[in-house]
């Protein structure tokens, strides 16, 4: 997989309720999209035919899930730094009910999608939507509605992707006993590894989140402080890491099986990378600060660390460790002592 820097930028819908954007290449089976909420704006009820997690990167957003055959909607409100994941044919709603523009970052596996690489919706409603596929002369057949009713059923709505809704509308309060947790918080403090003067590593995978052991996905939110260092590591299952920049800025350098740099570029806020199976990879910072959310393709993934004492150099015996790298005992002893203790996130020297 050739690795480049990419952005979820190519407009798919513009309205007065917002906008729908997603990432251009199309190559790989890895899907980002990016829906732009207007005050009271509105995507109505569809599904799609991919698992995605999605995130709140501004605003507040009011959500609403439907099983198959379910006979309940459950309806949550979710805020900056909130995390949902939604299953292929789960039918969602998204609603902007505040003052201010809400933003959430999508990505999914596209492999089993119609398009590989591309994750098309189905609409329950509008212009695109499937009654109108199936025209109102049936839909009366199968509702035992006449001409008329069945008319304003198909066609009353006459937007698409994303509307925006009258004021005054009251959507439904949220579900205040839902029977299992629909969304998690990167800011959890639960699940994170925090490093002081250096930054904070959230990971919501099945364990955590068991929502997430239905789609086969997992998450990882990567804050680090200016000038601070992210460690290398790689995801020792196989899995491929999908990575977006929330906010600052830094540098990511990817490894290869060969040996050499496969990936050694600066990245900023709204970009997007595909990290390759295997691959270890390092993340530097600038004096800003970055923010790097990362999907992964399995829902309990498993990193390798290449530094500190869960790494491979505290593992190795003395002298297979100086076989290898060619190095005296004395060198031997020096490296070991530096992986004595844990190394996720290096804070910037002082």
């Amino acid at each position: 997989m050739k690795m480049a820097v990419e952005k979820v930028d190519q407009t798919v819908f513009e309205g007065d309720g917002g906008g729908y954007y997603i990432r251009s290449n199309s190559e790989t089976p890895f899907y980002a999209g990016k829906l732009l909420l207007r005050p009271l704006g509105f995507a109505p009820p569809h599904y799609g035919d991919s698992n995605k997690i999605c995130l709140v990167l501004e605003g507040t957003i009011t959500v609403g899930l439907v099983a198959p055959n379910s006979t309940e909607e459950k309806v949550f409100l979710i805020n900056k730094g909130d995390v949902v994941p939604v299953s292929a044919g789960m039918v969602s709603w998204w609603f902007n009910g505040g003052d201010t523009n809400a933003v959430l970052i999508l990505m999914a596996e596209t492999s089993k999608a119609l398009v590989p690489g591309q994750l098309s919706y189905f609409l329950m409603a509008g212009v695109q939507g499937i009654l109108a596929g199936f025209q109102s002369n049936f839909v009366g057949k199968i509702f035992g509605l006449d001409q008329k009713e069945s008319e304003k059923i198909v066609n009353s709505q006459q937007g698409s992707l994303i509307f925006k809704l009258d004021h005054g509308i009251k959507f439904p309060e949220p579900n205040d006993h839902l029977e299992h947790k629909l969304y998690a918080s990167i800011d959890d403090p639960s699940s994170k590894v925090k490093v002081n003067s250096g930054g904070t590593i959230t990971s919501l995978t099945e364990k955590n989140f068991p929502m997430l052991g239905m789609i086969g996905l997992s998450a990882r939110f990567v804050k680090l402080e200016g000038n601070a260092v992210l460690a290398p590591s790689y995801v020792a299952d196989g899995s491929v890491q999908i990575c977006y920049v929330g906010k600052g800025s830094g540098r990511i350098k990817v490894v290869d099986n060969e040996g050499k740099l496969a990936f050694d570029t600066k990245v900023g806020e709204g970009d997007l990378f595909i990290v390759p199976q295997f691959f270890p990879t390092a993340q530097i910072a600038d004096d800003c600060g970055m923010e790097v959310f990362s999907v992964i393709t399995s829902s309990k993934p498993v990193f390798g660390q290449l530094a500190g004492n869960t790494s491979v150099w505290s593992a190795l015996s003395p002298v297979v460790l100086q076989a290898s790298l060619n190095i005296t005992p004395e060198t031997e002893q020096l490296f070991k002592s530096k992986n004595s203790k844990s190394i996720t996130i290096v804070p910037p020297s002082t």
